[in-house]
């Protein structure tokens, strides 16, 4: 059955042909700063050239790309300011909704539900691992927590990643003011619950090892504090940035607009951004400087002139992702869940390859939003080589039922109950998303400062700027919404324009 990507439904056509800024890619840093210029009474141009929206149709569901975990907005401080200044923070809160309970451990010979009662969670774990519990609900508790201590440091707003000798110098002597950012997680590996729950880490940013104390340390505490769920995972979120946007008066193309809303190519002046072309048209539209919030594998196709543009295909190239996640979908009868299953699993599989696997039960989505109660989606992911997607259809087949042996596991005599079983990177093959990689795992060349950067965000075509997930990639969603924030700033600085909000 064809497939095709489950989108937000925009008024078609833009405004003008002529913008102060083009936002381009469909990643939510750059939502957020398209949202926070047009607040700042700046014109915007958003197209969402390459997103993968809320999910993709299959067999008559809307169903995740991957399983996903949001924090809630107090444990990023820097973050909730831009919500408040876009007047987005109670719409988000609201909108949030935790799992019950909030995360769920599956070990070969225990299961654990971590409720954020800290009682019940004490009783919990008193059950399963006896005189040992003690020490791991300290360390956990201190886990959830040990995000307060660095949030001083964002707030500041730094300069991450620095760009040249001053940013560099101004940055060291910032770190130096936080010893802070050089705690390490207090959950260790040296107990299964505790090896497991740093499993929960690669889910949560876009690093394929992680060494830093702040990159180990802040997203996984923000997580385990208050674990959430938002209506349609990351991407529905963006889509409330997009929607907040045009209620500014920001114009968006979108692919569902028209599909000759996708660029053909980026147009330079010499060396400097000029526009960009669309496919089958011969209109290009114009801004003073560009914002890209995509991949650079995406961005880099877009450079025709490689020669003349050789310093930022070198930047760009410097980024290489090394993993993906690999996610299988099923569609299940309510009733045919195991009783006391939770809504967000974290399952030791015992699988070399697999490691852990994540789990999210959703509702059942239709096309249009309905939700059909008698039904759930269970979406599973887990982690593999990035090389699998060149390896085949079969070896991908493959894969998928080592995916559906765990849930087998998990769920016995659920699947022959099933209504319907997809794998993104299987079943939504016409959908553009399909082959971006919804949680890529990164290594980069340069210098990682704090271990959480990746890419610079000024690039040497001197008004385009970076603001997807490789700038701040040891900081998972903090990081791109702190890259889209420090994106709107840069912009503000380029074109040297008043912010009406601050006087």
């Amino acid at each position: 059955m064809a497939t095709q990507a489950a989108r937000l439904q925009l008024p078609s056509g833009p405004s003008r042909h002529v913008y102060d800024v083009i936002i381009l890619g469909g990643q939510i840093g750059g939502a957020l700063t398209a949202a926070l210029l047009a607040k700042r009474n700046h014109r915007v141009l958003l197209i969402d050239h390459d997103g993968t929206g809320t999910g993709y149709e299959h067999g008559g569901f809307v169903l995740p790309y991957a399983p996903s975990i949001s924090p809630a907005l107090k444990t990023m401080p820097s973050v909730e300011e831009a919500f408040t200044e876009l007047g987005l923070t109670t719409t988000v809160q609201r909108a949030l909704r935790p799992h019950v309970p909030e995360l769920q451990l599956i070990l070969p010979r225990h299961r654990v539900d971590l409720h954020s009662d800290t009682t019940r969670r004490r009783t919990e774990l008193a059950r399963e691992f006896g005189d040992t519990a003690e020490g791991l609900l300290s360390a956990l508790n201190a886990t959830s927590s040990q995000h307060e201590a660095t949030d001083a440091f964002f707030k500041e707003q730094p300069e991450l990643p620095p760009d040249g000798f001053f940013e560099g110098w101004r940055l060291k002597k910032k770190i130096g003011e936080h010893p802070g950012l050089e705690t390490h997680p207090r959950l260790s590996n040296n107990t299964p619950p505790g090896a497991l729950l740093r499993g929960l880490l690669p889910f949560l940013i876009y690093l394929d090892e992680a060494s830093s104390p702040l990159a180990l340390a802040r997203p996984l505490s923000q997580a385990l504090q208050a674990p959430q769920r938002f209506p349609g995972g990351n991407e529905g979120l963006r889509e409330m940035l997009v929607r907040r946007l045009t209620e500014l008066g920001g114009d968006v193309l979108t692919r569902e607009n028209s599909e000759s809303f996708v660029v053909e190519e980026i147009s330079f002046d010499g060396a400097r951004f000029a526009g960009v072309k669309l496919v089958r048209s011969d209109v290009i539209y114009r801004a003073s400087c560009m914002v890209a919030a995509m991949d650079s594998g995406a961005l880099r196709r877009l450079v025709t002139d490689r020669k003349r543009h050789r310093g930022l295909l070198e930047q760009l190239d410097a980024s290489t992702a090394k993993s993906l996640l690999f996610s299988v979908n099923w569609v299940v009868p309510v009733d045919a869940l195991p009783r006391g299953m939770g809504e967000l699993l974290l399952v030791e599989t015992e699988d070399a390859e697999l490691k852990p696997l994540l789990i999210q039960v959703h509702p059942a989505r239709m096309p249009g939003g309905k939700e059909d109660e008698s039904l759930r989606i269970v979406c599973a992911g887990a982690f593999v080589p990035a090389s699998v997607r060149d390896l085949g259809e079969e070896h991908m087949q493959a894969l998928a039922q080592r995916i559906d042996a765990q849930l087998d596991t998990l769920m016995p005599f659920t699947r022959d109950k099933r209504v319907l079983r997809s794998a993104p990177y299987l079943d939504a093959g016409g959908v553009r998303g399909s082959r971006l990689m919804p949680h890529p795992l990164y290594t980069f060349e340069s210098e990682a400062f704090l271990g959480v950067t990746g890419l610079k965000q000024r690039t040497p075509a001197k008004n385009i700027l970076l603001a997807g997930r490789e700038v701040l990639p040891g900081l998972g969603l903090e990081g791109e919404f702190l890259a889209g924030m420090r994106a709107a700033r840069l912009v503000q600085e380029m074109l040297k324009k008043k912010n009406p909000l601050k006087g």
